[in-house]
């Protein structure tokens, strides 16, 4: 589990976070909702010890997050960026041993190669592993981050927006990815999103966020409602059930 207590966090003048204290259970997919400057983005990165904490605490399976010597962190959470932009002109599969790193310290044996191989093969990547990353579309070089994390071989799974820069087609695609890498590999998958319907129909939690604060949390069914949306985003905002999911019209 993961459980945060009373994190804050300032930039400047300015308090992105205020006292947040959630337990972020075990298993399933959790999205993080809420309107920009929410500090969705900015507690996965605390979390993730990308950033500090001015005040409180996070642990993870009781391993203080912060305190924590960083290889025993990268080996029991994962978290892909949303600027997972690189200069350096790698392969799919120099990418992917990059998730090794803290099991190998960078001298790649064979359990890493094994475990790259599983990652490839998951992610359906065989004939793209030894092409460049420039090379690929969009959403192929988006499953080879994700592949990166998969051969990292952590319990916990963190992604900062990763429909940003996705068609329609690729990102149903991953989302439909990171609940088969729930259900199949036994990872707790944590996810900022920022369209709604997509949360309701692929998590099994959401967190809403506003002002930086913890707003909501629920089943997609409590949170996807008309009466907490308008709270959260401070607009009308109509929602209908279709096939059994709660879908937000927004585009009125």
């Amino acid at each position: 589990m993961i459980r945060i207590q009373n994190i804050t966090k300032s930039f400047g003048r300015t308090q992105v976070l205020q006292d947040v204290s959630l337990d972020l259970p075990e298993g399933g997919v959790t999205a993080l909702i809420g309107p920009n400057g929410a500090g969705k983005s900015t507690l996965l990165s605390i979390i993730a010890r990308l950033a500090p904490a001015d005040g409180g605490r996070v642990s993870i399976d009781g391993l203080d997050a912060h305190q924590a010597p960083s290889a025993d962190l990268a080996r029991l959470i994962a978290m892909l960026r949303q600027d997972n932009h690189l200069t350096a002109r790698l392969t799919v599969r120099e990418l992917i041993g990059f998730g090794r790193f803290p099991h190998s310290g960078g001298r790649l044996n064979a359990a890493d190669q094994a475990a790259i191989d599983r990652a490839v093969a998951y992610l359906d990547l065989a004939e793209l592993q030894h092409r460049f990353l420039d090379q690929l579309s969009g959403g192929q070089r988006q499953r080879a981050f994700v592949a990166m994390t998969i051969a990292q071989e952590t319990k916990y799974l963190l992604l900062d927006e990763p429909l940003n820069n996705l068609d329609m087609k690729h990102a149903r695609a991953m989302m439909r990815l990171l609940r088969q890498i729930s259900q199949d590999l036994g990872k707790t998958v944590l996810v900022v999103l920022h369209d709604i319907n997509f949360a309701s129909c692929h998590a099994d939690r959401i967190v809403a966020m506003k002002d930086g604060r913890i707003f909501a949390t629920g089943t997609p069914r409590q949170i996807v409602a008309p009466e907490v949306l308008a709270d959260l985003y401070e607009t009308d905002i109509p929602v209908h059930d279709i096939d059994g999911r709660r879908i937000a019209a927004f585009y009125d």
